[in-house]
C-alpha cells in the first residue's frame, strides 16, 4: 500500500527547533511573551526530569525551545534510576517541577506547557481537535512498542512492521492527515500548535527502527 503525502513531507518539514538544554537562571524568574501575545509575563522556574533519552520528554521539550521558554533539561542515566528512583514523585517519568511542585505525566505535561507556549488552539473545538490529533498517532504507534521491545529476531520485526503494521495501520493515519491538510496551511486552527510539534517528534522518532517505510511520508 503506498500513498504519497507531499504536504505532510511539507507541513513537517519546517518546524524543527533547535533544542538547548539547561536554559534556566536558576536565581531569577524570566520574563518572555507568549506566542501572539503582546505583553511580557512571569514564568515559573520549569525543570523536566526524564532519561537521557528521547522517549516520551521530546515533544515537551521542542515545545519549550520553540516556545523559547527556558528550561532545566534534568537528564538520569538508565544506571543511575534505581538510585533515582524514590526521589521522583510518583516514582516514575518524565516529571515536570513547576516552581518545586511536582507535574507527573507526559501527557498532561504536554498539554500544560502547550497554553503556557500559546501553542494550545483557544477554541475548545480546535482544542480538542488537537488532542484527537495526538492521540490518533499515539495510539497507532502503541501497536509498535511492545514489538521493538520483544525477542523476536529482527527479520521478523522488520516483516511485521512492513507487511502488517504498516500498510493497514500506519499508513491510513497519515493519509487521513494528508485529507485533513487537503485545502489548508494547518492541522488545527490558523497557527503551529502543540499537536504539530507533539505528532513531528513521534513520527521522527519512531520510524526510526524501519525508516524505509516512511520514505515517502517524511523528510
Amino acid at each position: 500500500m503506498s500513498t504519497k503525502l507531499p504536504k505532510l513531507i511539507r507541513h513537517y518539514s519546517d518546524i524543527e527547533p533547535e533544542i538547548t538544554h539547561d536554559r534556566r537562571d536558576n536565581d531569577a524568574k524570566t520574563q518572555r511573551k507568549h506566542l501572539g501575545t503582546a505583553e511580557p509575563v512571569n514564568m515559573p522556574d520549569f525543570t523536566l526530569i526524564y532519561f537521557n533519552a528521547r522517549g516520551s520528554a521530546e515533544p515537551i521539550r521542542w515545545m519549550f525551545s520553540y516556545a523559547d521558554i527556558p528550561f532545566n533539561d534534568e537528564r538520569i542515566e538508565k544506571e543511575d534510576w534505581s538510585d533515582r528512583k524514590s526521589s521522583i514523585p510518583g516514582g516514575k517519568l518524565p516529571v515536570l517541577m513547576v516552581d518545586e511542585k511536582p507535574l507527573p505525566q507526559s501527557q498532561a505535561i504536554a498539554r500544560f506547557i502547550a497554553k503556557e507556549a500559546g501553542l494550545m488552539p483557544e477554541d475548545n473545538l480546535d482544542a480538542a481537535y488537537c488532542d484527537a490529533l495526538v492521540d490518533t498517532v499515539r495510539d497507532v504507534m502503541e501497536k509498535v512498542y511492545g514489538k521493538i521491545m520483544s525477542e523476536e529476531d529482527e527479520e521478523e520485526r522488520k516483516r511485521w512492521f512492513m507487511e502488517e503494521f504498516f500498510p493497514y495501520h500506519m499508513a491510513p493515519v497519515l493519509a487521513r492527515l494528508n485529507a485533513r491538510l487537503s485545502g489548508r496551511e494547518w492541522f488545527v486552527g490558523d497557527q503551529v500548535t502543540w499537536g504539530r510539534l507533539h505528532d513531528r517528534t513521534r513520527l521522527r522518532r519512531d520510524s526510526q527502527p524501519h525508516p524505509e517505510g516512511f520514505e515517502e511520508y517524511l523528510p
